[in-house]
């Protein structure tokens, strides 16, 4: 069985995923169309061609633009219903979903159209063979932390199908603390919590997600190998980071992906999962993300799977679904005789 190969069949979780994310050129003309929008790119290749980016603010600018296209629940609808087709396709057995709301408040579109889109493809998906899936409603970091609060008093009604809060949008100067009354409201209403840090902010903000905000997973956090003690505390702790290493290089955090510190963290005791967070924008979905770990540090089968492993175990899914997705993983690696 080649790598490729391996990778593919491979149980996996993905618990870095930005639904809008996944909105690709195609479909952006396709719901363009049907709500009667004009878009700015004559084609579907020159908008495909705009999806190069100098930093994260660069890929942002593009990204709020194209959601743009997002207005009635059968978009919502379709959009999470593509990307549940292609995670199933790539063998994700459960993914935890972050959505932006206030991207979409702030546009006039309901809160119910939004919901109710997301929640009937994830229902619809669960039912037909998978997968799984869980919502985490994500806060815009460079908006107030006011407008996070109405934000999460508006979810209310839907209380019952979101299952944590995040932390996204543009990290540099808008630190974790920003947050602090938000989120300790978020976990009094039982909501787990995750926070993006240490992406284009220093390893400080990593450690302010943690201590201030009480994240129980931090997105990304690549940035804390920069303090060998926070990677100890991570370690330690069994803090999961979920790193998105295709989304690292274009958006230009590291250079090239050898130069990434993913494998590093992993040497290190981090637990360490593998996400694709907007494979629309960065070319590579789950499967692509972790081949290209592979060919980049010549990552044995072993540790594939064990990173799969952490994908299930940094989930918020309880302990006997873990238990039972960790099984498929172990049968999978007997099957295919990895060691």
């Amino acid at each position: 069985m080649q790598q490729a190969e391996f990778i593919a069949g491979l149980p996996k979780s993905e618990l870095h995923l930005h639904i809008e994310g996944t909105l690709e050129p195609e479909m952006v003309f396709r719901l363009a169309a049907r709500n009667r929008l004009e878009l700015p790119f004559p084609t579907v290749e020159a908008l495909r061609s705009a999806y190069a980016f100098d930093d994260l603010q660069s890929f942002l600018d593009l990204y709020y633009h194209a959601t743009q296209v997002l207005v009635r629940a059968q978009d919502f609808h379709d959009l999470a219903g593509a990307y549940l087709a292609r995670a199933r396709a790539d063998n994700v057995r459960h993914a935890e979903i972050f959505f932006d709301p206030q991207a979409h408040l702030r546009r006039g579109v309901a809160l119910a159209a939004v919901m109710d889109g997301l929640t009937a493809a994830l229902d619809a998906a669960a039912r037909d063979g998978g997968p799984t899936s869980r919502l985490i409603m994500c806060f815009l970091r460079d908006l107030d932390e006011a407008d996070a609060l109405a934000t999460l008093d508006a979810i209310y009604p839907w209380l019952n199908r979101v299952t944590g809060v995040g932390l996204d949008s543009a990290e540099a100067g808008h630190p974790p603390e920003k947050f602090a009354r938000v989120f300790t409201r978020a976990r009094a209403m039982g909501l787990r919590t995750v926070a993006h840090a240490g992406e284009e902010g220093p390893a400080a903000y990593v450690t302010q997600a943690l201590d201030v905000l009480k994240a129980e997973r931090i997105d990304h956090g690549v940035r804390a190998i920069d303090d060998a003690a926070l990677v100890a505390r991570l370690a330690r702790e069994r803090t999961p980071l979920t790193v998105c290493p295709l989304s690292n290089i274009r958006l230009r955090v590291y250079p090239r992906l050898s130069a990434h510190p993913i494998k590093r963290l992993m040497d290190a005791g981090v637990v360490v999962t593998i996400n694709s967070d907007d494979p629309a924008y960065f070319g590579g979905y789950v499967n692509e993300n972790y081949r290209a770990v592979a060919e980049a540090f010549s990552i044995g089968r072993a540790e594939l799977a064990q990173l799969a492993r952490n994908s299930f175990e940094a989930s918020f899914l309880s302990a006997s679904e873990k238990e039972a997705r960790i099984a498929e993983v172990e049968a999978y690696v007997s099957a295919s005789g990895a060691d």
